[in-house]
Order: C-alpha cells, then structure tokens, then sequence
C-alpha cells in the first residue's frame, strides 16, 4: 500500500492513517513516533497503525485503517464496500469489512471484520474496495432472503448498470457460491427491469404469479422512467418504495407523470410496499380489471389454495 514517497504524503494519500511499518520503511523511528504520540499530535487507534492528527476518525480514516491493519492485499469489502456503491444505506459502512487473501492470517477486532478468499478480486478506488459486481454477488451470498438480494442487485442496476453483465460473469464461474441458484434468478429479473425489491416482488408475486401480461419494464418517458408499461393497453404501474411521506418534489413529479400519462389516455395505477406484500392477488386483479377495460383478453390464474382471484 505504498510507493516511492514520502510518509507525509503517503499518509495524506490514506487519509491520515499510517501503519508502522510504513514509517519504518520511510526510516522513521521509535522514538520519532513515540515523541509524536506522547506529544498529543498523533494517536494510535489500533497496534501496529497510527494516525497523523487528533480528534474524531471521519469514515475513510477509519476504512484505512482497518486496510492497514488487514495488510497487503487487502480490499474494503462486503457491507462496507456495498455502502460505498451505494448498494446499501451509509450506516452500513461500519463495522469495516475488509477481503484478504485466504492464505493470510488476519484476525478480526472490534470494529473490523475480517473475510478471506481464494477467488482474486481486483482493487478499485481509493480507499481500494471490491468492485461493484464482486460487492454485489458478496452480498447477495449472505443475504437473509430473496428479498435482500433483490433489492442489492436492483441498487446494482440503477447505479451501476454496467456491472450487470459483470456479475453474471462472475456467477458463471462460481459453481459453489452460497445461494448461486436464487442470484442467478432474481439477477435475469433484474436484467430484465426489475430495479428494487418492490419491482420484483410485484413481477414474482403479482403479474408472473397470477399470470398478468408482461410489461415493459424502465421505459423512458421524459426525464424519467416507467416501473411496466403495457403499451397495447394503455396502462402503466408505477411502484413507490418509500416508507416515509414523500417530498414534496417527489410527489410533483409523479402528479406531473400521472397528469401527463392521463393526457395520452393512459391509465396509471400506483402500488407501494404494503399492496404488493399484503395484497399481491387484490393488487393483480385490480391490474388485471384496468388491463380489459383496454382491451386485454386474457384471465387470471390463482396464484395458490388461498387466492381468490377469478
């Protein structure tokens, strides 16, 4: 994790942080470190590494020096790495995840999670992390639920679109990742437009489950997109994942979407985490009566013994 520099310089590259050896290597003493630290201008968070000011660590000091107490090789990874991507929520940073080599011995301690791998995973950024996809396919190996890798692979494909692709290649090479089968599902349907958990729950357990026409998933409309448009039909399903009371900008913006979809004699029907969980076979009929007033001629399918949908 360093070059032919200066340790000042190769301290500010890490945000501060440095670990002994470092200096050593840059022919800084004991008693040079000592002094510093015994002086107030330097502090020691963990054995082995120091940082180069006083205070509170803001977040990527802290990352670094859990790479630096992780040691060569070492990459942010998994939750804290999902963060970064914008993958996960910010509070998800911390504890620090960090991926070694398998063939390190590196113990964890409070604040730092240790991963090994035997699967080489290629640095990226700085603090260096795990890339996009690998972050993803991570995750989703861990995840509790379908649910939780939906909406990790959704977040994938709204801030990373490219790194699809990439995460299908790295499945293909992963027969015995953890789950492989359930990500390799719900990554086709996210491929497919699928872009949060919402959106694929309302595919798996509205439309597909109860037999509804296929939609056209993320279509562009202005500045925006279409969660399913059924064109034929003149009908559109909006999907609202938040759990709060929307801004006020959010919520001009879809009134003015709505608006502008009534003008084109188009329907909009919009559905959040409560009907597509709770209610996903009132939800599909509800869909399904709109869809025949536009002229769909099909029926629907009972999704179950319990589903009352005709």
């Amino acid at each position: 994790m360093s070059d032919k520099i200066g340790w000042p310089a190769l301290a500010q590259r890490q945000a501060g942080a440095i670990s002994r050896a470092q200096l050593f290597a840059h022919g800084v003493t004991r008693a040079t470190i000592s002094a510093h630290l015994v002086g107030g201008r330097w502090q020691r968070p963990i054995p082995g590494v120091l940082v180069t000011f006083t205070g509170p660590l803001p977040a990527p000091t802290r990352e670094w020096v859990a790479l630096l107490h992780a040691g060569e090789g070492a990459l942010l990874s998994h939750r804290t790495a999902g963060a970064l991507w914008r993958l996960l929520p910010e509070r998800a940073r911390y504890p620090i995840h960090v991926l070694i080599p398998a063939d390190r011995r590196v113990r964890s301690r409070r604040g730092i999670v240790v991963h090994r791998t035997r699967v080489p995973a290629e640095p990226v950024g700085s603090p260096p992390r795990t890339g996009a996809a690998r972050t993803a396919i991570d995750l989703c190996a861990r995840a509790k639920n379908l649910t939780e890798i939906a909406g990790i692979l959704g977040q994938l494909a709204q801030c990373q679109p490219d790194a699809i692709e990439t995460a299908r290649n790295l499945l293909a090479v992963a027969p015995t990742l953890p789950r492989r089968a359930d990500i390799a599902a719900v990554l086709d349907d996210v491929a497919g437009g699928a872009h949060s958990a919402l959106e694929w729950h309302y595919l798996v357990d509205v439309e597909r489950a109860h037999g509804l026409p296929t939609g056209d998933r993320q279509r562009p409309l202005g500045g925006s997109r279409q969660d399913v448009h059924h064109r034929e039909y003149r009908t559109t399903v909006e999907l609202d994942g938040r759990v709060v009371h929307q801004p006020s900008r959010a919520a001009w913006h879809d009134r003015a979407r709505d608006n502008a979809a009534a003008s084109r004699g188009e329907m909009t029907l919009r559905y959040g985490w409560a009907d597509v969980r709770d209610r996903p076979c009132a939800v599909a009929a509800e869909v399904a009566a709109v869809l025949r007033v536009g002229g769909w001629p099909g029926g629907l399918r009972r999704c179950g013994s319990v589903c009352r949908v005709s």
